[in-house]
């Protein structure tokens, strides 16, 4: 097996360039879908709710598919799962090109089936793609990796809502989705490239294969109290704080500014996000992890309320960029505590459990995002969600002595 020294970059190795390459072609071109699928129902629609909606196809799909998806993972080869869920983004993207080219407010039914296929394809990549990371660097080198792995999907982040902003041109998501089909397809090509120890792949299916229940990963987690204060400290503080959904009202209605801002302010938190994740993935996190990751949560609450109650597009960037930068501290920690506190032949499921958690509070966010700017309006709504992500980290930092106590998150997952 591939594996990379503790003081070498995994970059060194060869095939995690490659996963790495396929991983964040995949993700920027769902970034680019995302953008453009909330603009195009938004502007066709003209209600807030249609959010909500948007978020609600993606997740109903998820929360059904993970957990087998995970024991998929730690049964069947993750390379071959990765690459029909590549498959599945393909298709995705093609449906939602043909929408755009319908034209039609009818079209809308197509934009949420193909999201129904974004979400499934979703719940399955996630957890195959998290099980070969350890296959691919070793464990000396698994912090490192993820720090890299987060880095990369947050530059994803930045130049998938960047260049949808970009391309989003006449208030036609037509290049957008083209764009997205094209990277769609070369992340296909690279997956199916990438090759894997055989009998590493072998020995962990056959690990997989003493344990028989999807659900043992939730119960894992379950009874791990770091695992899941961290977890739930994380699915509460997206699903109050989730005020990205809502940055096409708020562009429209609050700012009054054009489409262009929308790929501007959706990169802004990815921007910030992937400069933490970089300086993190040379710098790991060596001593009091559990303070950092709750004051961390705290800070991404206070710029919540600040973008909330900003009326400046350049001071609601600078929120916005604080907010990821504060969000990535939480990723890199959870994503290092995920890969080292699964036993190998669980791995897969423990991530599928994270993934459901991260899933449930983005989608179930937009949905609650949506639906409660609805009522109060779009600026209260990010404003009340903010405060909410504090008091959440506040009430989890008491409640779990666990997590306060966190010296190092690879000794925090074996103990």
């Amino acid at each position: 097996m591939n594996s990379a020294h503790e003081d070498e970059s995994p970059l060194a190795v060869a095939a995690f360039r490659k996963y790495l390459a396929a991983r964040w072609l995949a993700s920027v071109s769902v970034q680019m879908l995302s953008v453009a699928v909330g603009v195009q129902v938004y502007a066709a629609t003209g209600h807030t709710r249609a959010l909500a909606w948007v978020g609600l196809a993606q997740f109903v799909p998820m929360l059904v598919f993970v957990l087998p998806a995970g024991r998929a993972a730690d049964t069947w080869d993750g390379r071959s799962i990765a690459w029909w869920c590549d498959v599945g983004f393909v298709l995705c993207a093609s449906v939602l090109l043909g929408s755009a080219y319908a034209g039609a407010r009818e079209a809308t039914t197509w934009v949420y089936a193909a999201l129904v296929v974004l979400g499934a394809s979703r719940a399955f990549y996630g957890p195959a793609v998290s099980s070969l990371l350890p296959r691919i660097v070793g464990a000396e080198s698994l912090s490192r990796a993820v720090a890299w792995q987060s880095g990369a999907w947050q530059i994803a982040a930045v130049g998938g809502p960047a260049l949808a902003g970009l391309l989003y041109i006449g208030g036609s998501p037509k290049l957008v989705y083209a764009v997205a089909l094209v990277g769609t397809v070369i992340a296909l090509v690279l997956m199916g490239w990438l090759r894997l120890d055989r009998t590493v792949a072998e020995r962990a299916r056959d690990d997989g294969a003493r344990s028989k229940s999807a659900f043992e990963g939730l119960v894992y987690v379950w009874r791990n109290d770091l695992l899941l204060s961290v977890l739930s400290l994380d699915f509460l503080a997206v699903f109050l704080g989730g005020a990205t959904a809502l940055i096409p009202v708020m562009v429209k209605d609050v700012l009054r500014a054009g489409d262009g801002t929308v790929g501007l302010l959706r990169a802004s938190p990815a921007i910030g996000a992937a400069l933490v994740s970089l300086w993190l993935a040379r710098n790991p996190i060596r001593e009091r992890a559990g303070k950092k990751l709750l004051a961390s949560v705290v800070v991404f609450g206070v710029a919540t309320v600040l973008f909330g109650l900003s009326r400046d597009v350049w001071l609601s960037m600078l929120a916005l960029l604080v907010l990821g930068g504060a969000d990535t501290i939480s990723v890199v920690l959870r994503g290092t505590l995920v890969q080292h506190g699964a036993p190998p032949a669980m791995r897969g499921r423990v991530s599928a459990v994270n993934q459901l958690f991260v899933s449930a509070s983005n989608e179930l966010g937009e949905v609650e995002s949506g639906l409660l700017a609805e009522g109060v309006g779009a600026a209260n709504a990010v404003v009340f969600g903010g405060i909410g992500t504090v008091v959440i980290a506040l009430a989890t930092g008491a409640r779990f002595r666990v997590l306060r106590e966190l010296e190092r998150v690879e000794h925090g997952a074996q103990g």
